[in-house]
C-alpha cells in the first residue's frame, strides 16, 4: 500500500490515525513510501474507512481524483499504453505484483466485463475497495483515451443501502444493480478499442522488462491451487465448472491439472468445495439473494443438493446461518 494513499485520505477529510487506530495498523508501518500489509489487514483498512470517513463517496473520490504522481506503478504503466483493452490487460497482468488479487476481463455478446477475484478471500471485499476499484478503471479509461467513458453498467455483490445506488449512479452514469452473484464492472466492448492519447512506447519499453522480471518471480511462488480457486471463481454465475474448462483457462491438459494438484495433497473437487462454500458464505452474509438462486449460482442441480452440502461446511442451514450472521452483525454495529 503506498503511504501517499493516507496523504489523500487527509485531504478527504479523514482522521487518519483514528483509521490506522480502528484497523489495529499501527502508523510507523508507513514511514517509507510504501507499506507492505497482508490481505487481512487491507481488508480491514479499507473496513475501518468504511467506520471513519466523513463521507459515502470517499472511495469513489479515492480512485477518480488521484494526481499523475500519485498513481501507482500499475496504473501509471496502463495510462501508457496504446488503448483502452491493452491498458486493462497490463492492469490485469501486472496487479497481482501488489497484491493477491486477481483481475479478469471477459469479452462477451459485445460486453467487456471486468472482475476481481482475491486468493483466500473469506469474506465480502470492501464496499469501499470495489468502488475506488472501478472508479480508478473508468478513470483510467477517460484519462487515456481523453474522451468521455460511460460503463454499460456497474454490478455489486452487496445489499441496496439508503443512497448508495443514487450516489453511484451520479458517479458512474450508468445502471447499478446490487444483489449480484460478483463485483462486476460492464464496459462497452468497442470501448477497448478507443486509441490512448497517453501512449508512451518509449516509456513502456523502459518498464516492462522490470515488471515481466518481478510477475515471473511471483508466478514461481505462487501456488497451482492458488489460481485453480481463483479460476473456479470466476465461473461462480450459473454453472458448475468442470476440470476441462478450468484447465483450458489455465492452457494445461486436464489430466496434467489433476496429477499436479496431486501432489500438492489437494484434488479439483477439494478446490471446488472450498470456493463454492466461500462464495455460498460471503453471498448469504452480503446480499439477500434466496438459498435456492445462491444453489443455482454456484452450479448446483437441485436446492437440496446446495442445502447438503452447506449443512456438511457448517452443520446448519442456509437461512439459519444467515439470520445467526446477521445477528452477530447487528450487534457489532
Amino acid at each position: 500500500m503506498p503511504s501517499v494513499l493516507l496523504d489523500r485520505l487527509t485531504e478527504l477529510g479523514v482522521d487518519v490515525r483514528r483509521l490506522l487506530d480502528c484497523a489495529g495498523i499501527l502508523p510507523s508501518r508507513f514511514q517509507s513510501t510504501r507499506a507492505f500489509i497482508s490481505q487481512a489487514e487491507l481488508f480491514a483498512f479499507w473496513r475501518a474507512v468504511e467506520e471513519v470517513a466523513p463521507a459515502r463517496d470517499i472511495g469513489l473520490r479515492v480512485g477518480s481524483e488521484a494526481l499523475p504522481h500519485q498513481l501507482d506503478i500499475v496504473t501509471m504503466t496502463a495510462l501508457h499504453s496504446p488503448s483502452f483493452g491493452e491498458a486493462l490487460k497490463k492492469f490485469a497482468r501486472y496487479k497481482r505484483l501488489v497484491c493477491s488479487e486477481r483481475v479478469s476481463v471477459e469479452v462477451e455478446r459485445g460486453e467487456a466485463r471486468v472482475s476481481f477475484h482475491w486468493m483466500h478471500l473469506e469474506e465480502s471485499m470492501p464496499m469501499l475497495l470495489v468502488d475506488a476499484t472501478f472508479s480508478t478503471l473508468v478513470v483510467l479509461g477517460r484519462r487515456g483515451s481523453g474522451s468521455p467513458l460511460t460503463p454499460l453498467r456497474v454490478e455489486l455483490a452487496r445489499r441496496p443501502s439508503k443512497g448508495d445506488e443514487a450516489l453511484l449512479h451520479r458517479h458512474f452514469g450508468c445502471e447499478i444493480r446490487f444483489d449480484a452473484p460478483l463485483d462486476l464492472l460492464v464496459l462497452d466492448e468497442r470501448d477497448l478499442a478507443r486509441p490512448f492519447v497517453t501512449h508512451n512506447a518509449d516509456l513502456l519499453e523502459l518498464m516492462l522488462p522490470a515488471l515481466e522480471s518481478q510477475l515471473r518471480q511471483s508466478l514461481t511462488a505462487r501456488s497451482l491451487a492458488d489460481d485453480v480457486k481463483t479460476a473456479l471463481g470466476r465461473h461462480m454465475h450459473g454453472e458448475r465448472p468442470s476440470v476441462e474448462r478450468i484447465a483450458e483457462d489455465m492452457h494445461i491438459s486436464p489430466r496434467t491439472l489433476q496429477r499436479r494438484l496431486e501432489e500438492l495433497g489437494t484434488t479439483y473437487q477439494k478446490l471446488l468445495d472450498d470456493v463454492r462454500r466461500d462464495t455460498s458464505l460471503r453471498l448469504l452474509a452480503h446480499t439477500n439473494l434466496e438459498p435456492n438462486e445462491v444453489a443455482y449460482l454456484l452450479g448446483f442441480e437441485e436446492v437440496n443438493s446446495f442445502s447438503r452440502a452447506f449443512h456438511a461446511w457448517e452443520g446448519t442451514t442456509p437461512l439459519r446461518w444467515r439470520k445467526a450472521t446477521s445477528g452477530k452483525m447487528q450487534s457489532r454495529a
